[in-house]
């Protein structure tokens, strides 16, 4: 069927009006505060980090961007929140490494990652460190791994709960060079460092910033650290990839993600305005000197960063046969 010229041209200005409220409410954008919600309790690198470039926003934006601590269930509980609100910029996620290992971890989960939310911008990298308690005989990592073979099941290793950085980084370790250590999961960050003080577990995957006054306190022995490179804070302990494990990497990094359909002008203009923070010398030097390295990406990139992790964190959680969380 043939349409009349005159329905022809309504239905394009009608595009054209639609098109220019779009870029209108991008130009507007934010005409109030935005909330940002953290999965995660107050405190944590996730939180800090959140307020710091909070804060930065709103001076570069002139609207609040209030944080709201939205924990539990392995951040399933806040994701879920940002995934069901409205697409309009409002409502921003804190995302990190986590919420990339639930896409496997948990089975029944009421929203997809990459289907219901959109990458936006990264914010940070920090790497852990891999520390031991004194009475373990294992002075350097090679040790420890020579240990565990020669005793599998006997090494327990502990984390902030199942599918938290600290508890996929000691699952990639087993991943890659074999060992058999058993996972000790906790309810939160807290109990597991204390019973690494008292040697309740024996290793521990933990931030560098969290650890490396209790390293040079001599209460717990570095092993590696995560990264590529060596930790600006710790320039003395090898990474975990120098010590015998090439293929090893799993950094806390955090950024944010907002409901899937929101107006790609609002998502490119949040993406420039934190790069544009990111870039900064006082901000790089100041984060630097906690252990935290920001992050500058591309939306495109940062897409394709995060799916990068759901792929690896999926192939680490089949190859080690870890039960799914219902």
């Amino acid at each position: 069927m043939v349409l009349p010229r005159q329905i022809v041209a309504l239905l394009a200005l009608m595009g054209l009006a639609t098109i220019s409220a779009v870029a209108a409410n991008a130009d507007d954008y934010p005409s109030r505060a935005v909330k940002i919600i953290v999965p995660f309790g107050a405190g944590g690198p996730t939180d800090v980090y959140a307020r710091a470039i909070g804060e930065e926003l709103r001076k570069s934006l002139h609207q609040p961007f209030v944080m709201e601590n939205r924990p539990g269930a392995g951040t399933t509980i806040g994701t879920e929140v940002v995934a069901k609100s409205p697409p309009d910029g409002y409502t921003l996620l804190m995302v990190s490494g986590t919420q990339t290992v639930n896409e496997t971890l948990y089975a029944h989960k009421q929203y997809q990652l990459m289907r219901d939310l959109v990458p936006v911008a990264p914010l940070i990298d920090t790497d852990l460190v891999l520390v031991a308690h004194p009475s373990v005989p294992a002075k350097n990592l090679s040790e420890l791994l020579a240990l565990a073979r020669a005793k599998p099941g006997t090494i327990n290793y502990g984390s902030s709960g199942p599918g938290s950085n600290y508890h996929m980084a000691g699952e990639l370790l087993k991943n890659l060079t074999g060992i058999d250590i058993v996972h000790v999961p906790y309810k939160g960050s807290t109990g597991a460092r204390n019973d690494i003080l008292s040697g309740q577990v024996q290793i521990l995957f933990d931030s560098v910033p969290t650890m490396a006054p209790m390293i040079k306190a001599g209460l717990v022995r570095a092993l590696g650290t995560t990264g590529k490179t060596r930790s600006p804070t710790l320039p003395d302990v090898p990474t975990i990839a120098e010590a015998g494990v090439p293929d090893f990497n799993a950094t806390l990094w955090v950024g944010f993600m907002a409901p899937a359909a929101t107006p790609q002008p609002i998502v490119d203009k949040l993406n420039h305005e934190i790069t544009k923070i990111l870039a900064r010398a006082d901000i790089k030097e100041a984060w630097e000197k906690t252990g935290a390295t920001p992050v500058v990406m591309t939306q495109p990139e940062f897409k394709a960063f995060m799916e990068s992790q759901v792929a690896k964190w999926a192939s680490v959680i089949k190859a080690n046969h870890i039960p799914p969380i219902n």
